[in-house]
């Protein structure tokens, strides 16, 4: 078998078997088979796609190239929730301690913001002393112990992955539908996952900017988990605004807080429950969305929920006062309210405009060395379809750096558009695929 043969024979538009499938990736794993030929590949994939069993296979493929994770014995099923990043999206600090309170386990290896999207890890060393570096003893230790673990990935786990989306990068290549649901499904399924829920966002403030190619992404990955004997559910939800009104580690980790305190933002409450509701009944601990829900309801009302988040921050070696007191939390040097100078109601919140400021704030990354300050981010204070009144709170820059905090002024003005006509609110999900 050779490597540009499986390059030709995708060119031309043919279906590679597994066993094809499975010695280009372990080729180049191993580093047998050269950047440049794994370039050409990407290429003849997102030309010319993959089937349903093709993706399933590589992504198998790609899940088995290194170490994997059986939680087979140590849960009874293991399940996982996994967003393809949004703008204010801390949802995993809501739904996985509500998950875990109504007695489903939920260990889970979460990335690091890289763009205009916010990573996990980033908002939970918002808290000193949290470990986001659990050795894989350690995870699966305290997943019996505690049923809750939020860790980094290990290196070990999908290194093929890694490789490849290195590659993909700079080829042009991340836009093929294939290779970003092996890419996603591959980490899950290495990391133990049995039952996983996928929050795919659609809009400007997210990787799939249309519902059709949301749809797309979300109906090949619920295929593959069903041809690799999973349990997945794909929530098509709306990231054209951000969610919730916090964008910005410490600020996220608070709203968060809130939330689970019973407060918070009503449309990232819903969002939490939703999502939650969809992880108890994957896990079987509910026949039907309206008991999931209702656990989910109780597990946030009677401060389980709160108490399984603390539970988990001191586990990990977070310094648990700064969950029981918040403002504690790190707070940047200048804070700025800015007024609405005009009335009329909210026709647009641009999420990536407003990710992409605060980044530039500094709460994000351009590049993976880049440094955080988790002090810094910006609150939207309204919603699109939301009448404001001239003068009224617009948004709130808190900043580390007065020049940051200006540019940041003038490009979050220009992100809010206006309507002198009512607007409809924007749907929090568009679609559930599979369940």
């Amino acid at each position: 078998m050779r490597a540009v043969d499986i390059i030709i024979k995708k060119r031309d538009g043919e279906e590679l078997s597994r066993e094809e499938i499975e010695f280009f990736i372990d080729g180049f794993t191993r580093g047998e088979i050269p950047d440049y030929q794994a370039s050409a590949w990407a290429m003849a994939v997102l030309l010319r796609g993959m089937t349903d069993r093709e993706t399933t296979d590589l992504t198998m493929a790609m899940a088995h190239s290194g170490e994997t994770l059986d939680l087979t014995g140590v849960v009874p099923v293991a399940v996982d929730k996994h967003s393809t990043g949004g703008v204010g999206d801390k949802t995993t600090l809501v739904v996985e301690p509500v998950v875990a309170a109504c007695g489903l386990p939920v260990g889970k290896m979460s990335g690091r913001g890289l763009g205009f999207s916010g990573g996990t890890l980033d908002k939970m060393e918002s808290i000193p002393g949290y470990r986001t570096n659990l050795s894989r003893e350690e995870f699966i230790d305290q997943l019996q112990r505690e049923g809750l673990v939020l860790t980094g990935q290990s290196g070990d786990l999908a290194p093929a992955d890694g490789k490849l989306y290195a590659l993909r990068d700079v080829t042009g290549t991340v836009p093929s539908i294939p290779l970003i649901a092996s890419s996603i499904m591959s980490k899950k399924i290495a990391a133990g996952a049995q039952a996983i829920v996928l929050d795919v966002k659609i809009g400007l403030g997210a990787f799939m900017e249309n519902l059709e190619e949301g749809r797309k992404l979300a109906r090949l990955m619920v295929a593959i988990g069903e041809l690799s004997g999973r349990k997945v559910v794909a929530l098509l939800s709306d990231m054209n605004q951000p969610l919730g009104w916090a964008v910005g580690n410490a600020l996220e980790v608070r709203e968060a807080l809130d939330t689970l305190r019973g407060s918070g933002p009503e449309d990232f409450r819903e969002h939490c429950l939703v999502a939650a509701a969809h992880m108890l009944i994957v896990g079987r601990k509910a026949a039907n969305l309206e008991t999931a829900r209702s656990m989910a309801e109780g597990a946030l009302e009677s401060g389980r929920a709160l108490e399984s988040f603390r539970r988990l921050v001191q586990a990990q070696g977070g310094d648990v006062r700064y969950v029981d007191e918040p403002n504690r939390l790190p707070q940047a040097l200048l804070v700025e309210t800015v007024p609405a100078s005009r009335a009329g109601y909210l026709l647009g919140i641009n999420a990536r405009e407003v990710g992409e400021t605060s980044v530039e704030l500094g709460a994000g990354r351009a590049r993976k060395e880049d440094p955080i300050d988790h002090a810094v981010g910006i609150e939207i204070h309204h919603k699109v379809g939301d009448y404001v009144q001239a003068g009224e709170p617009l948004f709130t820059i808190h900043a580390n750096d007065a020049a940051k905090l200006t540019a940041a002024r003038m490009r979050l003005l220009a992100a809010h558009q206006w309507s002198t006509e009512p607007v409809q609110p924007l749907p929090l999900f568009y679609d559930v695929i599979g369940g």
